[in-house]
């Protein structure tokens, strides 16, 4: 049985649970290691990740090949301690004494990964900023 992390959780929510918020989740993953709850999941999730985010991805060195897209959950969102939508037009359930915030991002739906890698710089540009603040 697992402990759950002594940090706080953080949740990223994007329709589909197939670009933003998994490149999102990764980079927490990856930059936060154990100190923060890491979840991620759709309204609508699609059958796969984007694959030219997993491709993005593997370009900065994190392999997100084995994810695959989750549904939202009522009981996702009351888990967490930060909520993030990705600019998605998704609505969270709203409980008191979690943050909200959302991130406008352009959607990489469709696109090659020349066009992924920018939202991806940004997403990894945001991830440090929220880890600033959850270490403060």
């Amino acid at each position: 049985m697992s402990t759950p992390a002594p940090g706080p959780s953080v949740l990223f929510v994007c329709v589909h649970n197939a670009g933003r918020s998994q490149m999102a989740a990764a980079f927490l993953t990856h930059l936060a290691g154990d100190k923060v709850e890491v979840r991620s999941a759709g309204s609508a999730p699609a059958g796969t990740v984007n694959p030219a985010v997993v491709e993005a991805m593997k370009e900065v060195g994190i392999d997100i090949s084995a994810e695959t897209p989750k549904v939202l959950t009522v009981e996702a969102v009351q888990a967490s301690d930060v909520v993030i939508t990705m600019g998605c037009g998704d609505t969270c359930p709203v409980f008191p004494g979690k943050r909200y915030l959302d991130w406008q991002l352009d959607d990489p739906a469709g696109q090659g990964v020349a066009s992924v890698r920018p939202v991806r710089d940004e997403i990894e540009r945001r991830i440090r900023g929220l880890l600033r603040e959850l270490d403060g």
